[in-house]
């Protein structure tokens, strides 16, 4: 049920729930929105009503409009600021040896899912490793399937190269796999989804430009990505990621143990105009 309503006695009848409507499901009777029954299957649930709505008026799936952030006044970020932070951001490989704030972290994640899914599924599930020595131990138990593959001669060809970051690890106590990051974000979605490889990176796009807003280093970590998804697919498990899930991508992160000075230099973008 989409527990569709409108308050009549705000209500404006302005028309913008209806004329925002992607799905266009949203019909007038004496003047006021409506959701006939027979149109219902094919709302989005995307709220474009519910947020499009200048008087509050409009309520959908049993939402208050009183306990959302109102978006007026100067909202936006500044543009300028925005920009040095897209433009500053680093692949981060040193951390600081201690975990995120359990609060920070739920803010990073709860935050980072209102990025956008294809027809707004919102079947993105983010796992997530929270303490640094469960990472540890999660660590060891991919390099010890990779190390039984090196040993069995059988790593895929073209990643005979894992088998370096297994002598790394023995030898020097170098982590290539994670960065010494004390935490580890896996992004996943169901097979069947639209498009369940751009759902994961797109969200996890969000999460790092909010996490890094926040002080927060982040690396994407496609080396992770090919151990657990490829060679070490057990891990799968031990993750708790559903069988039926496409593996989209991983981010390493935690408090950088880095402070990077200016920006750099890229030569200027690739633009082909039509």
């Amino acid at each position: 049920m989409l527990d569709f309503k409108v308050a009549k006695d705000t209500c404006t009848r302005c028309g913008l729930c209806v004329a925002d409507c992607p799905a266009h499901v949203i019909d007038t009777a004496e003047g006021f929105p409506l959701i006939t029954a027979e149109k219902e299957a094919g709302c989005y649930r995307c709220q474009h009503c519910f947020a499009v709505c200048p008087t509050g008026a409009v309520s959908i799936l049993g939402l208050d409009p009183a306990e959302s952030t109102p978006l007026t006044g100067d909202w936006r970020p500044d543009p300028a600021q925005l920009e040095t932070l897209i433009k500053g951001r680093r692949s981060v490989r040193r951390y600081k040896p201690e975990n995120l704030e359990p609060e920070l972290m739920q803010r990073l994640l709860e935050v980072a899912w209102h990025a956008p899914t294809g027809v707004n599924t919102r079947q993105v599930r983010f796992t997530v490793i929270d303490d640094r020595d469960k990472l540890a131990s999660f660590r060891d138990e991919l390099l010890a399937g990779i190390k039984r593959l090196v040993q069995d001669n059988a790593l895929p060809e073209g990643l005979a190269f894992f088998a370096d970051f297994v002598k790394l690890w023995e030898e020097q106590g170098v982590d290539v796999l994670f960065r010494g990051a004390p935490h580890l974000l896996v992004a996943s979605v169901s097979s069947k989804a639209v498009s369940p490889l751009q759902d994961c990176v797109i969200a996890l796009s969000y999460f790092e430009l909010f996490a890094q807003a926040n002080g927060v280093g982040t690396v994407w970590d496609g080396l992770a990505k090919i151990a657990i998804a490829d060679l070490v697919p057990e891990a799968q498990a031990t993750l708790g990621i559903p069988e039926d899930h496409t593996l989209g991508y991983c981010m390493a992160f935690g408090k950088p143990a880095v402070q990077y000075a200016r920006t750099v230099q890229h030569r200027g973008a690739l633009i082909h105009r039509v």
